[in-house]
């Protein structure tokens, strides 16, 4: 069940409030997944970042193109799966694990990513 979105006037202007996931909130099909392989992209960025690499250098760690490097580093990651994101993120020397527990609630589960 979609959390509902609370609509209120300030003044003249219509403020929505976003559900946290801006994804969602432009009603793009999978949002979630979009969501999560943006924070796997943005930690990738912030991993090469830290270790002042060109987008060349981080290309030969990856193995893969550099033109594919600035397509992380711009956030256009139609051709990346979460697979793809996670085994990048293990090439620049992290540790990724994948839990699965029970909901809390009932209804459907949710993907998120936590960073240790």
């Amino acid at each position: 069940m979609k959390e509902r979105r609370e609509e209120h006037l300030l003044g003249d202007d219509r403020v929505i409030h976003s559900t946290g996931n801006v994804f969602e909130d432009l009603g793009l099909p999978d949002a979630e997944e979009l969501l999560v392989k943006s924070n796997l992209a943005m930690k990738i960025n912030k991993i090469i970042e830290k270790r002042h690499l060109s987008q060349t250098q981080a290309a030969e760690i990856l193995g893969i193109p550099q033109p594919k490097v600035s397509m992380i580093q711009h956030g256009k990651l139609r051709g990346f799966s979460l697979e793809k994101l996670c085994h990048l993120l293990t090439l620049l020397g992290r540790d990724v694990d994948i839990v699965i527990k029970d909901r809390k609630k009932v209804g459907v589960g949710h993907m998120r990513v936590t960073y240790a």
